[in-house]
């Protein structure tokens, strides 16, 4: 329990629930709603109490409650009413919320609750695309902002790479229905972000192509020795961070020099560092997607 963050500051508040710093002292200078601790030099701070309130309160507001009768709601009711609002539409934003708890707290087994709750009623992936993408999303921010550490995004990201791979395993007690190309996933030397990438093989999968995934930060001449186990390759890597700018280049005219030299293969390139290169000066048989439904969309 040492590991959990247990003091928050107005500004991790505000970037956790959405709620202006200005709105929340607002809210506690006329309605009493927050508690802060004082520091020894008078700056406030909030407790993990206080964070859950606050996230609940903003849930309320958000669904239509005015801030007034939100105060005069006994501090038991706040909960009650935030769980008949999710009983009745499933929140985005409390499942959100849920899951940011989750990561502050290191509690898997609130993430594997609230991941078994939204799988009653919702595909796994409905799941990734509406609730899994926004956290990741909103984690790339609140990293950015010392809202949270990286200890907290590894925690978190963590939990849905294990989701991922639970549903890629299930997938593949099946066989593959569609042999006419091989799909090989990799990422290049340095890059770790695989999330996408392995979402992107369950995608695969699940739409009966055969894949091999190689994960994280693969030499492009590990690549050259799959051609002499598989035919019509197609090479599938994401670029998040790397090859960094002044290496992109150079990276794409090594890897047309090693694995594009056999014509009958394909290259297929996503993530943000794709926008750095000239697409017009790629090989024909490079190609770049914006996003994985656009992907899958050219397979079917």
């Amino acid at each position: 329990m040492n590991n959990i963050k247990k003091h928050f500051s107005i500004r991790d508040l505000e970037n956790l629930s959405g709620i202006k710093a200005h709105t929340i002292r607002i809210w506690e200078k006329r309605y009493e709603l927050l508690s802060p601790e004082r520091t020894s030099t008078n700056i406030r701070t909030y407790s993990l109490a206080s964070l859950q309130k606050l996230l609940n309160i903003t849930l309320l507001y958000n669904n239509g409650y005015k801030i007034s009768k939100i105060a005069d709601l006994k501090e038991s009711e706040i909960p009650v009413k935030v769980q008949e609002i999710v009983a009745v539409q499933n929140s985005k934003n409390h499942v959100l919320n849920t899951f940011k708890m989750a990561m502050i707290n290191f509690d898997q087994n609130q993430f594997a609750l609230t991941f078994n709750n939204l799988l009653a009623d919702h595909s796994f992936r409905d799941i990734f695309k509406n609730y899994f993408i926004p956290l990741l999303t909103e984690l790339g921010l609140l990293w950015q902002t010392d809202t949270i550490t990286p200890a907290h995004e590894h925690f978190i990201t963590g939990l849905i790479k294990q989701k991922i791979q639970v549903n890629i395993e299930k997938l593949q007690l099946n066989l593959p229905v569609k042999t006419n190309k091989t799909f090989v996933l990799y990422l290049p030397e340095g890059e770790i972000h695989e999330i996408g990438l392995l979402y992107l093989n369950y995608e695969l999968i699940l739409h009966g192509y055969k894949t091999i995934y190689l994960g994280q930060s693969i030499p492009l001449d590990n690549l050259e020795e799959l051609f002499g186990f598989v035919e019509n390759i197609y090479f599938i890597s994401y670029f998040t961070v790397a090859p960094p700018k002044e290496k992109i280049n150079k990276y794409i005219d090594e890897l047309s020099k090693t694995i594009l030299k056999d014509n009958s293969c394909e290259v297929w390139l996503m993530g943000r560092q794709t926008q750095l290169l000239n697409t017009e000066s790629l090989a024909p048989n490079i190609k770049i997607f914006d996003s994985i439904e656009e992907l899958i969309k050219k397979e079917q």
